[in-house]
């Protein structure tokens, strides 16, 4: 994988409804080198630190081959590198469905930094403001398209070009597309009981994500 453009941005405020919302959605490419710490990008902020952004949060990849589809999708639409609000736009290959190949707790090296997997991207309201839709999150959660996020383990710099390496793989292997479906699945059979707790192994899946899956296996009685 490498990275075709680094993204990123603070927040701003703009009109939504006919009120004022506080979003750091709208990134922008940036040349250069960058710095990239515990947190998040230099340059790069997030407004609602409740959903968005912290340790496990710290960088929101995507899917270079996903705007093509959305290009299809949204038909004279700009779509300009960073919007969808991610801040490593990634080529990963001739078929780019990085959720199905890159798994939670996988580790990469990119530039002189280190991350690990830690969650599928689940998108809220401002999304649809980024593209001024109301439709825009719930056709972006249908399309399985949804980008990953990943913590920092070292910090580092990083740029357009570098090449996004795996270091280790996660053993108890269960991939971000996976992970997506067992959260908006209606019902857990043998196979999803048996890939929820493969995730609960992950030591990297935040807590909160944990908490929710344990609440799923106790419903179908598997806890």
């Amino acid at each position: 994988m490498k990275l075709v453009s680094v993204n990123t941005g603070l927040p701003r405020e703009v009109k939504w409804h006919g009120r004022m919302v506080t979003t750091g959605i709208f990134k922008e490419a940036v040349g250069g080198r960058v710095a990239l710490r515990k947190l998040n990008l230099d340059g790069d902020r997030q407004a609602d630190l409740t959903v968005h952004g912290g340790e496990h949060k710290a960088v929101y990849c995507y899917s270079l081959a996903y705007y093509d589809y959305w290009k299809r999708e949204l038909p004279g639409r700009e779509l300009p590198m960073g919007m969808f609000g991610e801040n490593f736009t990634i080529e990963g290959g001739p078929d780019g469905l990085l959720e199905e190949t890159v798994h939670l707790g996988d580790r990469f090296s990119v530039g002189t930094a280190r991350v690990v997997v830690t969650q599928p991207r689940l998108p809220c309201y401002k999304l649809g403001v980024r593209f001024g839709s109301d439709d825009m999150v719930k056709r972006f959660l249908a399309s399985g398209r949804t980008g990953f996020y990943v913590a920092v383990m070292r910090e580092g710099e990083v740029g357009t070009g570098d090449e996004m390496e795996v270091i280790a793989r996660e053993a108890n292997a269960v991939a971000v597309s996976e992970i997506t479906r067992l959260y908006v699945v209606k019902r857990f059979g043998e196979a999803e009981v048996s890939a929820v707790r493969r995730a609960l192994g992950v030591k990297e899946l935040p807590e909160s994500w944990k908490e929710y899956f344990r609440e799923r296996l106790r419903q179908a009685g598997a806890d």
